[in-house]
């Protein structure tokens, strides 16, 4: 399982990155390897603002259909359209060019309610895989 040592993680398997002043955000490198193949990522709409917590993208596999969820309040500032075509990008580089999108965040401190890449790793190796 690849970590990004520069982002934080959810227990929904969400990763959270700062870039600039905005959040970057996607699906880990375990969340992808359990999705299989990606087929399709139906992304929202720049401008919406979103509470943390709230089901922003919807990620379809071979396998099954899961929901991306924020891990901070915001707007949404930028999103990754390149997935609409090629979704498989999430499989192949789930912190690079697989990121689903950015936000401008409401209340930045709710970044640091995420857990550390060590965390993830931890809390991951407790799930029955």
């Amino acid at each position: 399982m690849k970590l990004d040592e520069k982002a934080k993680y959810t227990k929904t398997h969400e990763w959270a990155r700062i870039e600039n002043d905005v959040i970057v955000i996607g699906i880990s490198d375990f969340a992808q390897g359990l999705l299989k193949d990606i087929v399709y990522v139906e992304l929202p709409t720049e401008g919406t603002t979103f509470q943390k917590g709230d089901k922003t993208a919807d990620i379809e596999s071979v396998k099954a259909v899961e929901e991306l969820k924020t891990p901070v309040a915001g707007e949404i500032v930028a999103v990754n359209s390149v997935l609409e075509d090629s979704a498989e990008s999430i499989n192949e580089d789930p912190f690079g060019k697989g990121w689903f999108i950015k936000i401008k965040p409401s209340n930045p401190a709710e970044l640091d309610e995420l857990m550390s890449p060590e965390e993830y790793e931890k809390y991951v190796e407790t799930l029955d895989h």
